[in-house]
């Protein structure tokens, strides 16, 4: 809503000056109707937004009552435009528990809920949350889905070794970074390969360049998480 204010503020600022220089009420007009336009799209993506960590927050009322006391927070929405949104395949959240009091923290358990898209999610008539798949992770899962991915990425197996080396560091490009080196480096696979392993009942893991591969087994969708969405993913668990 800010953003929609303030070009609107650049309308009333640049439409005289316009309209002066060229004498033309076709200039103003056009501008209007532009900087609507931009407005328009920046108010729609505001509202899914705000719809998306609503259904967020239900979901997780419905099926995780024992969070009683919780933060939920997106930024997948943040600089991205309407038509963007349809090809997203899974939007994250950031969900921290607090102790309720008058000045509360948000010092408590954090997990991430994922909400994988299925195709058409985003349509003409607005936003289908019915094509919406939920998962609630936390810390413990997302270092076991990370030893996972690691061993298909790197074919290293030793599921201790992996584990230690993400506590100290990040996942990259190029595989699995501490401080300014890389201490296990991935296959340089072309964007035609794919490695695969079977994580779960749920999902099927696959490696292919530089993303993570997400097969959902129940609605045979494959979904991606770019290699920013895992670094946030894995800086809001560890980073202090």
């Amino acid at each position: 809503m800010r953003k929609l204010i303030t070009l609107l503020i650049i309308v009333l600022i640049l439409i005289p000056k316009k309209a002066e220089a060229q004498n033309n009420g076709a200039a103003a007009v056009a501008a209007i109707a532009g900087i609507a336009a931009i407005g328009a799209g920046i108010f729609a993506v505001e509202q899914m937004k705000e719809q998306a960590e609503l259904t967020a927050t239900q979901w997780i009322l419905k099926n995780h009552p024992e969070l009683t006391s919780f933060s939920l927070k997106t930024l997948d929405f943040d600089g991205k435009k309407l038509k963007d949104m349809s090809s997203v395949s899974v939007i994250l959240f950031n969900v921290q528990e607090f102790q309720p009091q008058e000045k509360p923290e948000l010092n408590g358990k954090k997990q991430v809920l994922f909400g994988f898209t299925s195709n058409g999610w985003v349509n003409e008539n607005g936003v289908n949350f019915d094509k919406v798949k939920w998962y609630l992770i936390d810390e413990s899962e997302w270092i076991k889905m990370m030893t996972s991915y690691v061993k298909v990425a790197s074919g290293v197996n030793d599921s201790k070794l992996i584990k230690d080396k993400l506590l100290e560091g990040k996942i990259v490009n190029k595989g699995l970074k501490i401080n300014s080196k890389i201490a296990l480096p991935f296959f340089e696979l072309t964007g035609d390969m794919y490695v695969v392993t079977d994580y779960s009942n749920d999902m099927k893991f696959i490696y292919n360049e530089r993303s993570l591969g997400i097969f959902l087994k129940e609605t045979n969708d494959l979904v991606q998480i770019g290699r920013n969405q895992i670094i946030d993913i894995h800086d809001f668990f560890f980073k202090k």
